[in-house]
């Protein structure tokens, strides 16, 4: 992807963008578990404390087998084509009982039971990282409103509506990463979704009348938070 640096005011990421202390690292967003090598050149990263960047791990991988077993209703690694989730089910025995117990079948469909606060944990960090990487804006708190599920739940329309990229009415920070990617058709402003890597995570961040970011992984995980 497109690696634009941020001109906008450096106050607002002189600090963790997650926690608000004193930044000591820098934190991929979204992290290599959620992508294929070879990894794209010039993954978004963002101002970190340790304790932020390393605390999201275990539920990060969880998210991503998670997403993989579910997309493909298995829990059996050698049946998986994601071959990071292969090798992190085969080194943790433990997870992938955990995916073996939580699946299920429901009206002779396939369904993973999920543990909906760790799911919101990491689509909590991926958002507010988003929110700053693209709109300079940072959001220490939690999402106003965030949710998320898959995309066979959304019907026809509710997929056109989340896909749709929003006529913005607030501009972006001045000099900011979302201010600088703008475009204009027809004299009219618009921001559009940033593919990371197709087929495994795009993102789209945007300023309404509120703060906005889309989130899709693998094509089947979706997820909304606004502030």
């Amino acid at each position: 992807m497109d690696q634009i640096r941020n001109l906008g005011d450096e106050r607002q990421t002189a600090f963790c963008c997650f926690c608000g202390r004193d930044t000591g690292t820098r934190d991929h967003i979204p992290p290599k578990v959620f992508l294929a090598k070879p990894y794209p050149d010039n993954l978004p990263v963002v101002g970190a404390c340790q304790e932020c960047n390393q605390g999201s791990s275990l539920d990060e991988e969880y998210t991503a087998c998670l997403i993989e077993c579910a997309r493909l209703g298995v829990a059996e690694p050698n049946s998986l084509e994601r071959e990071k989730v292969r090798r992190i089910l085969e080194r943790k025995p433990a997870l992938l009982n955990k995916l073996e117990q939580a699946r299920i079948v429901v009206g002779g469909k396939v369904a993973f039971r999920v543990e909906y606060e760790r799911v919101r944990h990491v689509l909590s960090k991926l958002t507010r990282g988003h929110a700053i990487y693209e709109l300079n804006e940072p959001r220490i708190d939690q999402p106003e409103r965030l949710v998320f599920g898959t995309l066979s739940e959304l019907s026809e329309r509710d997929r056109q509506l989340f896909e749709m990229p929003p006529k913005p009415t607030i501009f972006p920070e001045v000099g900011s990463r979302a201010m600088q990617r703008m475009i204009v058709a027809n004299n009219e402003a618009y921001v559009d979704w940033i593919n990371v890597q197709e087929g495994r995570y795009r993102y789209l961040a945007s300023v309404e009348d509120q703060v906005n970011v889309r989130v899709f992984l693998s094509e089947y995980l979706w997820c909304e938070a606004t502030w």
